[in-house]
């Protein structure tokens, strides 16, 4: 069976849409709650930087829907990670 490339694409935008939009409701609630005792600050740091790296990878092979997958998940990790961080920090002062 031979995909078109318009096939491939439908499915790398598809899986884009699918992954990012999912992530959504978890930032919704850490930003609303300010609740991240569930959220592992290293397993989101390792997340996060993970994340960066397919969207380094997507941006060097130039594959948009890796690109905007990964550049709005990026987004949402990295704030999260942020709120996380500040929550720490608040908790040992």
């Amino acid at each position: 069976m031979e995909l078109l490339s318009e096939h491939i694409e439908l499915v790398g935008y598809s899986a884009a849409f699918l992954t990012t939009i999912a992530f959504l409701p978890q930032a919704i609630q850490s930003w609303r709650t300010r609740d991240l005792s569930g959220i592992s600050l290293g397993m989101y740091s390792l997340f996060t930087v993970g994340v960066g790296l397919w969207l380094v990878y997507g941006w060097i092979i130039e594959k948009w829907p890796l690109i905007l997958a990964n550049a709005l998940t990026f987004a949402l990790a990295l704030s999260i990670l942020i709120l996380k961080i500040r929550s720490k920090q608040i908790s040992f002062k």
